[in-house]
């Protein structure tokens, strides 16, 4: 790759602040087209029921109301009753799809039996309350481990059993690490689930054109292209006449990466009504109603020699998938192969079990299961540290995959096949600069001192690999208008992680080297005919390695066609802004307009240097295998043991990305993930009774991260390029979140060491805290 530096690998300031700052960016929430209707959704207020009878007379004669829907209406109009599974897997044992409307049994609360189409949200939402419903409720399944055994009820009434997909994950000879003459240590983990919680729900509109026979939905999706794809298949569409845009996006976080019925529907609506409709989801129907993450219960064991080198790790995992299929078992899978990977583990047996339940269905949020596999695998080695007195650094400094063994193959496979090949980092530098940055051998002084104050500090590490950039493509289209614009669109979308800004930085480097010349469009199927979206820290690695490839090849046509035009040898020329210029003369150039309007061409006239017509250029790099970012992470707590409440007073992360575009950006996506990290450490626990009702429907109940309990951070910048595509770069979207709650809840352990405390699952409460004091004491 050519050298870069004029805008790539700088701080500069972001596309999407201006719009943002000044209040003109649009939400889905802010496209209000003419005589829309307002769609409400009636959802389920049992989990599970059979429906014995619905009755929307009242509903449907209320002033006001347009249409009141259910499945039996909707049928008609659609080629299946059900959304198809959209990441297949050969371990599914049962075919738990999602209705697009519940019609003879609900198995959640929140899942939508019908809607009302109304002038407004307020009439729509009365409908609501006047529609009748008779349930009848059955048995239910709400806590996986009781729903993974034989003959427990079921999660919906046809299937005989609850275990909706099983695998297997694992390589080397465990019988053999686990001999007799091993050390052995064997523990239970609960990881139990929460919600996304981005600041914008889930929404959308859609508006029909009759005489175009064109159908234009703008969702709140990661994942415009595959929402498409959906709405035609289902609605027996070609694929240009529906038409997906992901307008300004308030954040995804995972759940918006899945298609959901209300999309759908919505679409539908508008369709058969002629009129505009809107949804927007509110609070209370986040929480009962978009996918959630991370019920899961681990039993491992690990083996070791007296030196502290890991033999193997075994055990089994069950994740509670909630009550249907959303995105595949891409979460399970995602915990299962993420377990070994930052140490060299000879031996791994993991038995992994996907279990249905009556509650929300589950989906990746942000991490997809990484975070849960690096609790368990940061955990077991401080167990061995304590069980040795060896220093919990030393402990994973002996196991730590080195730099001399980059690219690093793993006996693991992908979900397309291929083997996990580790494609570069030195992980125990890294380790080694986290603990010099944050004092962790001269934190025992200080942590003696306190006791002598009665003041209780810890401190705790983590290590963490990030598996990013999944494939296998994303196109980029880079055009120069007459305008001397440079215009780029991807099906790449952005949801809050500054994609604009990557993008153009990545093309202006090529072209021009200013970034306030481009227009960037992405998440738009009209301007992006392939696409899948933005997840797994991906958008950097696919859309950047597509956009650099673009770039660089419509950089030599601008040259060569400006060549032509004055002249000059292209290897004489450069282009600065909006021109190509002789180097170093700046009253000799032409624009980009210019050199664009020549290109469009005259009725006989030849082309300028016989080039090809146009200033335009496609690319879709196809990347296979993943790149994994990596790092470590400290933190140090401060624990009242009195009240349970534990202050995180410092954090310190060291993480490398590869070659990083944006150190202003990938701070903010860093600091952004420990948020959440602190959230799923000690705050975010989605409840439910055994009935498998929700508890926590609202934030008075569900506890997030706010500005008050975030740490002061340092977050270092490492760098070893990845040979996986031409920029060098990896994934940075999840680094945050992945270690933070294995560090924090060490840290705990550690301040509470005089009563041997001991704590395995996440979040951990101040009740919880207390309570284990209680018992140590």
């Amino acid at each position: 790759m050519q050298d870069m530096g004029r805008v790539f690998g700088r701080s500069v300031g972001r596309l999407e602040d201006e719009p943002l700052l000044r209040g003109n960016a649009r939400f889905v929430d802010d496209i209000r087209p003419g005589g829309a209707l307002e769609a409400a959704f009636l959802r389920s207020s049992f989990s599970p029921a059979r429906i014995v009878d619905i009755d929307v007379t009242a509903a449907k004669a209320l002033a006001g109301v347009q249409a009141v829907l259910t499945m039996r209406d909707l049928r008609p109009h659609l080629t299946e009753d059900k959304l198809a599974l959209a990441l297949a897997s050969s371990s599914f044992k049962l075919e738990a799809l999602r209705p697009i409307l519940a019609e003879s049994e609900v198995a959640y609360v929140g899942e939508a039996i019908a809607v009302v189409l109304a002038e407004n949200r307020y009439i729509a939402e009365d409908a609501l309350q006047l529609i009748s419903i008779e349930y009848d409720p059955l048995p239910v399944a709400s806590d996986c481990r009781q729903a993974a055994m034989d003959g427990a009820p079921t999660a919906h009434s046809i299937f005989p059993h609850n275990i909706v997909a099983g695998f297997r994950a694992g390589y080397g000879d465990c019988k053999k690490a686990f001999s007799p003459q091993a050390r052995t240590i064997r523990e239970s983990f609960w990881q139990h689930r929460g919600g996304s919680h981005s600041l914008e729900g889930r929404g959308a509109v859609a508006v029909y054109d009759a005489m175009l026979d064109q159908l234009t939905v703008w969702s709140s999706t990661q994942s415009p292209h595959a929402a498409q794809r959906f709405i035609c298949d289902l609605l027996g569409r070609d694929q240009d006449r529906v038409r997906v845009i992901a307008p300004d996006m308030g954040g995804g976080f995972g759940p918006k990466a899945g298609f959901y019925p209300e999309d759908l529907i919505v679409a539908l609506g508008a369709v058969l009504t002629g009129k505009p409709i809107r949804w927007t989801e509110d609070r209370r129907e986040h929480f009962i109603s978009t996918a959630q993450e991370r019920d899961q219960y681990w039993d491992v064991e690990i083996a070791f020699d007296d030196e502290a080198h890991i033999l193997g790790v075994r055990g089994t995992l069950l994740h509670d998938q909630g009550a249907y299929i959303v995105r595949g078992i891409n979460v399970a899978y995602g915990s299962a192969i993420s377990v070994p990977l930052p140490y060299n583990i000879p031996a791994y047996d993991l038995d992994v079990r996907c279990v249905l339940t009556n509650k929300v269905p589950g989906a990746a949020v942000r991490g997809a299961g990484q975070p849960q596999a690096t609790f368990v695998m940061e955990r077991l080695l401080d167990r061995v540290a304590q069980e040795l007195g060896i220093d919990r650094a030393e402990v994973r400094s002996r196991n730590l995959v080195r730099a001399d063994q980059m690219p690093c193959r793993k006996e693991l496979q992908l979900r397309g096949g291929t083997n996990v090949i580790l494609d570069s980092g030195d992980y125990p530098a890294a380790q080694q600069e986290a603990l010099e940055r944050a004092g962790w051998h001269q934190f025992a002084a200080r942590q003696a001192a306190a006791r002598l104050e009665g003041r209780y500090i810890g401190i705790g590490l983590a290590n963490y690999v990030e598996s990013t950039g999944r494939g296998p493509y994303e196109p980029v289209t880079v055009r120069v208008g007459q305008d001397s614009k440079v215009y780029v669109s991807s099906g790449a979308t952005a949801m809050g992680q500054s994609t604009k800004t990557m993008l153009a930085q990545i093309v202006a480097e090529q072209i021009g080297g200013d970034i306030s010349n481009l227009v960037i469009t992405t998440g738009d199927t009209s301007t992006s005919h392939l696409g899948f979206g933005g997840f797994n820290s991906r958008q950097a690695v696919v859309a950047g390695s597509s956009a650099h490839a673009a770039g660089v090849k419509l950089r030599q046509k601008i040259l060569a066609a400006a060549g032509a035009m004055l002249e000059i040898a292209p290897d004489d020329l450069e282009i600065t802004g909006n021109s190509v210029l002789l180097k170093g003369v700046i009253e000799h150039k032409i624009t980009l307009g210019a050199i664009a309007k020549k290109l469009a061409g005259a009725p006989g006239y030849q082309l300028p240097g016989g080039l090809s017509p146009g200033l335009e250029c496609t690319e879709q790099v196809v990347i296979d295998d993943m790149a994994f970012s990596s790092g470590s992470a400290v933190a140090e707590v401060e624990v009242d043991i009195e009240t349970g409440a534990v202050d995180i007073t410092r954090f310190v992360l060291v993480h490398d990305c590869g070659r990083v575009i944006n150190p202003m950006i990938v701070d903010g996506q860093i600091a952004g993930g420990i948020a959440h990290g602190i959230g799923n450490a000690l705050f975010e626990w989605m409840g439910f009774d055994e009935e498998a009702q929700p508890i926590t429907t609202n934030y008075g109940e569900y506890l997030l991260v706010t500005a008050t309990e975030m740490p002061p951070m340092e977050m270092i910048h490492r760098s070893s390029v990845s040979p996986l595509n031409e920029l060098g770069v990896k994934g940075v979207g999840e680094s945050g979140v992945i270690p933070t709650p294995a560090a924090i809840i060490s840290a705990i352990e550690d301040a509470l060491s005089p009563f041997g405390a001991r704590f395995s699952k996440v979040p951990l409460s101040p009740i919880d805290i207390i309570g284990e004091l209680a018992v140590r004491r």
